[in-house]
């Protein structure tokens, strides 16, 4: 990982913690919450970083207070715009990435509303699917520009990138910038402990043994074992039945890739719906009920965040912002793995260099096992996933590999043949329409996109 830059005062080290896209105020106040809770951090200068000024300040006030409220340790600075942006990396150790290019309006509503003229309907569309291939292609130059800079500023700094679409963000970064990058998410951690709520079987979570391998919000939990390694599965699969049978559950898909797959992925039923061609489908819309699948979920979230935000501001203004409990996400964790050289495993998000998953190509970005000590990020071999499980992650893969080469390129038959073989949009559209649709989604971002060829 490079040797990082330490200042000594007073005995103690001192970090320089950066945050881009600060103004995503509540998982900012995670981030850097976490970071005032550990010994080792909490004396850093935390640097935030935004282009929306009035949401920066937001975040200001929220963490000043909560560092005053935490003992006073540490200090922030607050950076706005493109013009500071240099500085706001400089000498920076470790730099956590929360940005949303182009933000709810417009360019969420784009991503959603164009598809959807064209019959084309999404969840989440932040991963995969068409709404995905727009989302890297928009976010991967203001990457590449962050890359530059630090390559300039803070060269040895390890980059924790939060930002979806994960795999395609990450393996940018990782193959096409000098930048020590790990992608982060926050399923892997529940994901076990997820199934086996739902499925009744909560004395089995104390003392548990899980792998987890496979892609970014398509990772499979490959094997679960009691304190005692005997294998939960066989009891697993046996209750899903009941689940599947009734109206009122909500992670339905996921437990249909137990049954048809014969494994439990990572991330939601709502995000996996889209991520093939198997469950929203205009020829079978009842689908849609049986599987309790919300279209146009994400907008939906991103109209009552924003509501659920204004809300929350007001009421921490008027009654005062409270200690922070430390959360679950990997950043600070990570952060004081490499300071105090103490080994700390997460999931993480790397290139599937020396085929740490055996039967997927080495220019994909993975989602292994990782421990993490001062020497940086060490991922772990896990050998092969099961044959399907592979393959369907490989129909995520090709997307994903061709958005890259899109940004890259900036050709246009790159963006045209990622859509083309996206499973949800190659299964309900044709081509020419596919083609329509991308022209249309790139007029409408305008300046957020580059020119294509």
């Amino acid at each position: 990982m490079g040797r990082r830059n330490q200042l000594k005062k007073k005995g103690k080290l001192l970090w320089k913690i950066t945050f881009m896209g600060a103004g995503s105020t509540v998982f900012a106040r995670n981030v850097i919450g976490d970071c005032m809770c550990s010994e080792v951090l909490r004396d850093s200068t935390f640097a935030l970083y935004d282009i929306d000024g009035a949401r920066l300040k937001e975040s200001q006030t929220i963490l000043e207070a909560m560092r005053e409220t935490m003992g006073g340790y540490g200090k922030i600075e607050c950076y706005l715009g493109v013009e500071n942006r240099k500085e706001a990396l400089r000498g920076a150790n470790f730099v956590v990435n929360a940005i949303q290019v182009g933000g709810y309006d417009p360019c969420t509503i784009i991503d959603f509303e164009i598809p959807k003229k064209f019959g084309l309907r999404q969840t989440i569309a932040d991963t995969l699917g068409i709404g995905g291939i727009m989302r890297a292609l928009r976010t991967i130059p203001v990457m590449d520009d962050f890359a530059r800079d630090m390559a300039e500023v803070c060269p040895d700094a390890l980059f924790l990138n939060y930002t979806n679409p994960m795999a395609m963000l990450t393996g940018y970064m990782l193959r096409y910038t000098p930048i020590q990058t790990v992608g982060l998410c926050h399923s892997v951690q529940v994901c076990s402990e997820t199934l086996l709520k739902e499925v009744g079987m909560e004395d089995k979570l104390e003392g548990r043994k899980e792998l987890i391998a496979g892609i970014n919000h398509m990772g499979w939990l490959i094997e679960l074992k009691d304190k005692n390694g005997v294998d939960l599965y066989p009891e697993i699969k046996s209750r899903i039945g009941a689940k599947m049978e009734d109206p009122e559950f909500k992670d339905k898909v996921r437990f249909d890739y137990i049954r048809n797959f014969g494994y439990y992925c990572t991330e939601s039923s709502e995000h996996n719906a889209e991520y093939n061609g198997f469950y929203i489908k205009s020829k079978y819309p009842e689908l849609i009920d049986r599987y309790n699948i919300p279209l146009d979920e994400y907008p939906r979230r991103c109209v009552n965040q924003i509501d659920g935000w204004k809300k929350e501001y007001a009421e921490l203004m008027e009654k005062g912002v409270k200690e922070h409990t430390r959360s679950r996400e990997y950043a600070s964790h990570i952060m004081e793995a490499v300071v105090t050289d103490k080994a700390y495993q997460i999931g993480g998000n790397v290139l599937n260099t020396n085929h740490l998953i055996s039967n997927l190509p080495v220019e994909a970005c993975v989602e292994v096992p990782c421990l993490v000590n001062g020497s940086g990020i060490h991922p772990c071999a896990v050998g092969s996933l099961p044959v399907q499980c592979a393959a369907m992650n490989m129909t995520n893969i090709n997307v994903q590999l061709l958005t890259i080469e899109a940004a890259r390129t900036h050709k246009l038959e790159h963006v045209y043949q990622a859509a083309m073989l996206d499973p949800h949009t190659g299964s309900e559209l044709d081509i020419d329409t596919i083609k329509k649709m991308v022209d249309e989604l790139i007029a409408a971002h305008g300046t957020y996109l580059p020119k294509f060829h």
